[in-house]
C-alpha cells in the first residue's frame, strides 16, 4: 500500500514533518509512506488551470497513484496553514477529475500549545467532506507541547503518541481495504 504523506508546514524543523517521518518508521507491513514536498506549488490561480504548473501536475499525479494520504498539519489561527489549503485547492480542480475524490485520508497534528492542532483537524475534515474524501475518524493523533516531545533530529519521545500513530496507520489500511493494496 502506497501512502503519500503531506506536511502542512514548510519549516525546516517542522514538528509535523517529523510526525510523518515517525509514521514512516511505524508503518505496518505492506505499507510504504513517501513524503511529498509542497513548497514549489504556486498560489492557486484558476486562470492557470488549463496549463497547470509542473509542480501541480506532479503533485496531482502522486496523489492519484497513492492508495491513501496521510496529512500532518500545524494549526495557524484556528485553521490549517495557507500552504496546505493551497495544495488542496490545486489538487481539487477540476472537481470531476480530482484525484482527491474518494481518496482515503488520515490526519495527524503537532503543535507547541496545549490544543495540538485539533481545530486544524476539524477544518480539514470539513474540506474532506466537500471533496468526497474518506477520512479515518479514530484514533485522533494530536501531539500537544510538541517542542517538549520532538527533538531537533525529529525523534518523538511520547510513547503514547507513537502508539496512536501506529493505530492510525492500521485504521487507514483498513479504510483502503484489500482491493486497493
Amino acid at each position: 500500500m502506497e501512502v503519500l504523506g503531506i506536511s502542512g508546514s514548510l519549516r525546516r524543523g517542522s514538528y509535523n514533518t517529523a510526525l510523518l517521518k515517525v509514521a514512516a518508521g511505524l508503518a505496518p507491513e505492506g505499507m510504504r509512506i513517501e513524503i511529498a514536498d509542497i513548497s514549489g506549488i504556486p498560489i492557486f490561480n484558476a486562470d492557470q488551470m488549463e496549463s497547470e504548473p509542473e509542480a501541480v501536475r506532479s503533485f496531482k499525479e502522486r496523489i492519484a497513484k497513492a492508495d491513501a494520504l496521510l496529512i500532518a498539519t500545524p494549526e495557524y489561527n484556528y485553521s490549517i496553514p495557507g500552504v496546505l489549503k493551497n495544495a488542496i485547492d490545486w489538487a481539487s480542480k477540476p472537481g470531476d477529475t480530482s484525484p482527491l475524490v474518494g481518496k482515503p485520508v488520515a490526519i495527524m497534528s503537532a503543535s507547541t500549545g496545549m490544543i495540538g492542532g485539533e481545530r486544524a483537524q476539524l477544518h480539514l475534515r470539513q474540506i474532506f467532506i466537500a471533496l468526497d474524501m474518506r477520512a479515518v475518524n479514530r484514533p485522533e493523533v494530536i501531539v500537544t507541547f510538541a517542542a517538549q516531545k520532538i527533538d531537533a533530529e525529529g525523534n518523538l519521545s511520547d510513547q503514547h503518541a507513537k502508539e496512536l500513530i501506529a493505530e492510525l496507520l492500521k485504521a487507514l489500511a483498513r479504510l483502503v481495504g484489500p482491493e486497493q493494496k
